[in-house]
């Protein structure tokens, strides 16, 4: 179905220019962007997966990751085919890296629909990057708002200011996917992004526009896992997101072209953890390693114990009403309720 894209300008001769991620690609009349998924028609924009879901999953919040919001919800997790990085590592490459245009007719209404179906109390953007589609996604949250659900966008953050701007009355929380410490090298070779500046930019934009933010930092061994550079990260994330902002550092799993660089080893994952506390953040997180010490949230000023987790399941639950530590009374930044459990691994709809 073609739609009218959003965030574009007309130019001479029917050229446009899409001010929809950060390439801001110029696009002859007849072709498509870097994303392969936004057309230009005689001078039109079209967005070419509208309502056209490759995939649809009640996923577990924290699979996100998302630690300080809702936690225990569950979110009904939309994508289509597309993206606009070329990461050679990418564990959803089928339909981020997808050249057809494929998927399953899924209008805004019927996602709002099966999310009240599977009991979600929210809806996320996400396997590959909700920039892409963001017609589809701004159409949806705005209908999901309307019957109290919230919106998160799990995104390389490589959007537009204007893009931020735009969805912003929409949407509650982004996780925002660092790869490789930011390294702009590593962008450049590994995922054919010319500049990493911007996604610094729309991480700005997003915390004036007071979006609910969760960092993640893939860290993959020998090209990108540069303990400096993940101090960088970490210091950068204090000084201008906050100490409370959320640090996910992921462990690596090989995949796609890259399928013969180890797995991230627990020491790096534990240095890293080290580092990024003694850069001043609070609250720092290893994932992909279940049952690790460090997928916890400990009090800050204390260390009380204060959510224990397994995957994705939350075990133990510390917390007061008001999220405060229970034995020093220290305020904790969760954004939302806990919510009851419900699935513990995630549901496929297709």
């Amino acid at each position: 179905m073609l739609h009218e894209a959003m965030l574009y300008k007309k130019l001479p001769d029917n050229n446009v220019k899409c001010n929809l991620c950060a390439r801001r690609c110029e696009i002859k009349n007849g072709k498509v962007g870097f994303c392969l998924v936004r057309r230009n028609e005689k001078g039109t924009l079209y967005s070419l997966v509208y309502a056209k879901a490759c995939s649809a999953c009640v996923d577990p919040i924290t699979k996100k990751p998302l630690s300080h919001f809702h936690p225990g919800a569950l979110v009904m997790s939309i994508a289509t085919v597309g993206c606009n990085f070329r990461c050679q590592f990418c564990d959803n490459w089928m339909i981020s890296q997808q050249n057809e245009i494929e998927g399953k007719d899924f209008p805004p209404e019927e996602v709002v629909k099966a999310a009240q179906k599977h009991g979600c109390q929210g809806i996320s953007y996400t396997y590959t990057e909700p920039t892409i589609f963001f017609e589809y996604a701004y159409d949806t949250a705005k209908l999901a708002k309307k019957v109290g659900f919230f919106n998160t966008f799990v995104t390389n953050g490589y959007m537009t200011p204007e893009a931020v701007k735009t969805i912003a009355p929409y949407l509650d929380a982004a996780t925002v996917d660092f790869k490789g410490g930011g390294e702009p090298s590593f962008y450049k070779k590994f995922s054919s992004v010319p500049s990493v500046e911007p996604i610094y930019e729309a991480l700005k934009e997003m915390k004036r526009n007071d979006i609910h933010i969760e960092i993640t930092n893939l860290i993959v061994p020998k090209i990108g896992d540069s303990i400096d550079k993940i101090r960088e990260l970490a210091q950068w994330i204090n000084e201008n997101l906050g100490a409370e902002t959320p640090l996910h550092l992921l462990r690596f799993h090989p995949d796609y072209r890259m399928t013969t660089i180890p797995a991230t080893s627990i020491e790096t994952l534990e240095k890293a953890y080290a580092v990024s506390r003694d850069a001043g953040l609070h609250y720092v997180y290893v994932g992909n390693v279940p049952g690790h010490p460090c997928e916890n949230t400990y009090c800050p000023s204390c260390r009380e114990l204060l959510i224990k987790r397994y995957g994705f399941e939350i075990a133990r639950w510390n917390l007061t009403k008001d999220m405060r530590c229970p034995v020093c009374g220290q305020q904790i930044p969760i954004k939302g309720k806990l919510h009851p459990a419900g699935y513990s691994y995630p549901y496929a709809l297709f």
